[in-house]
């Protein structure tokens, strides 16, 4: 998720060009079947997320981070939806179990808002850019990759496969 991408979304194929976005599709289409996890609708475009993050602390001081996250994951990779739209929001804060009036209200809070911040600074300092990110014996693993990278990581860190 990137809370810093300008409001209105940021397309894939530009940031990356059409023939990457085009491969890093197919691949996520890919790799995610191999999970059993069909019906993926890849976004055209990267949305801002901070809204979204604010709406994951809430649910987290709420005991609902999980059921929200569920929600918004769903309502991004299975129904195509735009996490930047307050209705949208609304609506993964009613399947998460939360009243969403009080839940987009917590948006404006300052401590949500200074949490956001304060994990977004977090990750940029740890060298995170795109998620998910595994921070392995200072080596990062950035992205949707195969069982194969993650444990060469964790080898070269000292790990030894069971």
């Amino acid at each position: 998720m990137h809370p810093d991408t300008p409001l209105g979304g940021r397309r894939l194929a530009d940031k990356y060009g059409a023939d990457r976005y085009a491969a890093m599709s197919a691949h996520l289409t890919r790799f995610a079947a191999a999970f059993g996890v069909e019906g993926l609708r890849i976004p055209e475009r990267s949305p801002n997320t901070r809204a979204a993050l604010g709406l994951a602390e809430h649910a987290r001081d709420q005991g609902r981070l999980q059921a929200l996250r569920q929600a918004a994951m769903d309502a991004f990779w299975r129904r195509g939806e735009d996490l930047e739209d307050r209705e949208v929001l609304a609506r993964c804060a009613t399947e998460a179990g939360l009243d969403p009036v009080r839940a987009l209200a917590a948006l404006g809070d300052p401590a949500v808002v200074a949490r956001v911040d304060a994990m977004g600074r977090d990750a940029a300092r740890a060298g995170v850019t795109g998620i998910p990110t595994f921070l392995v014996g200072g080596r990062r693993v950035v992205g949707c990759q195969p069982y194969d990278v993650i444990a060469a990581a964790a080898e070269a860190a000292g790990a030894r496969r069971r």
